[in-house]
């Protein structure tokens, strides 16, 4: 892995791990970094074969502080207590836009794009999922003001909704991924002997 990639990834964990405390806010966080990523993912290329390297940075900075911006004034209109609470992370998304630029990721065929994608929104998902459900005992409970959410017991483990919460639990699911993939490799390994 090079540098500049797991400088891209270190920003995707930081909005993954800072925004996945509910349900709620991880769905807003996708929506949010679907829409700007896709807009700067349209607009970029038609600016990028008319301006040199420098100038493309800049104009790449610029694209991408201008569209998180308007997500942000949207989140504070129609999403007001997420915005309140994990606004500070919607900069990371513009920011995630020039890493990727600077990366040559949209160069980068499109089911390898919508591949980083899925996996970011299926991992934010079942963190955001896992984190609520452990650490408050319900599940969805900031989707709807008039449904309380899905309450499977009464007292959660408050350590989970906190950022060190969220890398136990994180690590937690690498080690179980782990152990499901690692049976299959030394199988395989014993199989070619």
């Amino acid at each position: 892995m090079n540098r500049s990639a797991t400088l891209s990834n270190a920003l995707m964990l930081t909005l993954l791990l800072g925004t996945s405390d509910s349900l709620a806010g991880a769905l807003v966080t996708l929506l949010m970094f679907g829409t700007v990523v896709g807009l700067y993912g349209l607009c970029m290329p038609a600016l990028r074969s008319r301006l040199t390297r420098t100038s493309a940075l800049l104009a790449s900075l610029l694209l991408a502080a201008t569209f998180t911006s308007c997500a942000d004034l949207f989140a504070q209109r129609w999403f007001l207590s997420w915005q309140q609470t994990l606004g500070l992370y919607t900069s990371l998304i513009a920011l995630q836009c020039v890493v990727l630029e600077h990366n040559g990721f949209w160069r980068s065929l499109p089911a390898e794009r919508f591949k980083l994608y899925g996996t970011f929104g299926g991992l934010m998902l079942l963190l955001a999922g896992l984190r609520e459900l452990t650490g408050h005992g319900s599940l969805g409970r900031g989707l709807s003001e008039n449904w309380p959410g899905l309450v499977v017991f009464s007292e959660g483990l408050h350590l989970i909704t906190l950022i060190p919460g969220a890398f136990i639990l994180l690590a937690l699911l690498l080690a179980a991924r782990q152990a499901l993939i690692r049976p299959n490799l030394i199988s395989k390994e014993t199989h070619r002997q």
